[in-house]
């Protein structure tokens, strides 16, 4: 495919009705209350293969010569572009093997491997993945297809734009994740082409924010390293092939930190009960960095695959960030009923203690202080300050310190 197409893009889809699930737009009250705009999310966690990926993957399938199928095919992937050419590849009946990161979660590896493919574990992000499928491709003859760097790739991610705009006409804001920018490339050039004055913004971890970096040098760069916890768009390099599209496409790029993601976390899992992995989590994040009231604002959820290791590690973070839990350092001395005091203290205002640390070697004089630890839950940052002001209104001046949970 040499350029993307309107006519493309209806074929994409079509096709790719045969493989997604119908992920209609779900009105946030919470969002919407929490911006000033009028807030929908686009469900692609909900997908089959639990990400918006098997569009590209299926319709880029379909475009293959029964000779390039019966190769085998190839690609590198973080997680969500594997299962989506695993879940292609095995309804095509072609062989599959994907090149994933070694630092990909093990819920990805292992649902890429049920659909049948064959999974080789190789260097630390994705960019160096894809280059050991690009040397297994050059040595087994497999025909490769790239997770991002391709027109029909990105013409079957498209096909979300297409939804969106049939189900919402007038939306105003699309807000889209960005890795390498496929997703980004599809969804933003079929929005100008269907209505030119929706605005879409491309949203990137700031520790692999390579697309806000070449844009603003007016060429493709390639970043030094990435650091992020949203794994699936750890991309040091966005596509050659997408980026004149993403130039003229793109009204803006948006960066969030990895603190944004994890907050964003509780908020989906509290207020709509999903589970959605970090990357999934950019366009959430970004709504409070909008510069806009009263706009019709989408946000692609784009994938939910995430392992229950790292779900209960973004909680526990998310709490600590909410103030949610919290830990103090307090000096009593050391005698009976101390600790009753305090911790009687504590329930008086409605705090529940989770864990208690007890140091009777921080002085010399045990008599005269030991410290005393207590981690505990709150409602949140008042409920906090008012604890911690009850503490030093009974004289045990209270200390804030690093929560371990």
């Amino acid at each position: 495919m040499d350029e993307l197409t309107l006519a493309k893009f209806e074929e994409a889809s079509l096709k790719v009705k045969e493989v997604t699930l119908d992920t209609k737009l779900m009105y946030s009250e919470y969002f919407s209350n929490q911006t000033g705009n009028t807030v929908y999310l686009k469900p692609e966690n909900m997908q089959f293969t639990g990400a918006y990926k098997v569009r590209g993957a299926y319709y880029k399938m379909s475009t293959l010569t029964d000779e390039e199928r019966s190769k085998g095919i190839i690609t590198a992937s973080a997680g969500n572009h594997a299962q989506g050419v695993a879940y292609a590849a095995k309804r095509y009946g072609v062989k599959a093997v994907i090149v994933m990161p070694t630092t990909t979660p093990l819920i990805k590896v292992n649902r890429t491997k049920s659909y049948g493919a064959e999974v080789v574990l190789h260097g630390d992000v994705y960019d160096e993945a894809c280059e050991k499928a690009y040397e297994l491709a050059k040595e087994n003859g497999y025909t490769f297809i790239h997770p991002f760097n391709d027109l029909g790739v990105a013409t079957g991610q498209g096909s979300i734009a297409m939804e969106i705009v049939k189900e919402l006409p007038l939306v105003d804001i699309i807000l889209v994740p960005v890795g390498g920018g496929g997703l980004a490339t599809g969804v933003s050039a079929l929005a100008k082409m269907l209505n030119p004055r929706i605005k879409v913004i491309g949203v990137e971890p700031e520790g692999a924010a390579c697309l806000k970096a070449s844009l603003e040098a007016g060429k493709v760069l390639t970043l030094n390293k990435v650091n992020t916890i949203a794994d699936g768009t750890a991309v040091k390099t966005p596509g050659d092939k997408l980026f004149p599209y993403l130039q003229k496409n793109l009204d803006e790029v948006i960066t969030v930190p990895d603190e944004d993601l994890v907050v964003s976390f509780l908020d989906m899992v509290e207020n709509h009960k999903m589970v959605v992995e970090n990357s999934g989590l950019l366009t959430v994040a970004a709504l409070k960095y909008l510069d806009c009231k009263d706009k019709k604002v989408v946000s692609i959820l784009s994938g939910g695959n995430m392992d229950v290791i790292t779900m209960s590690s973004v909680v526990s973070q998310g709490l600590i960030l909410r103030d949610r839990i919290f830990t103090v350092s307090v000096l009593l001395p050391d005698k009976p009923g101390e600790l009753m005091k305090v911790s009687g203290i504590i329930a008086e205002e409605s705090g529940n203690v989770i864990k208690l640390e007890h140091n009777q070697f921080v002085s010399i004089k045990r008599s005269a202080a030991v410290e005393l630890r207590i981690t505990m839950e709150a409602f949140g940052p008042e409920h906090k300050d008012k604890i911690m002001a009850k503490l030093e209104e009974k004289g045990y001046k209270p200390k804030l310190v690093q929560t371990n949970i």
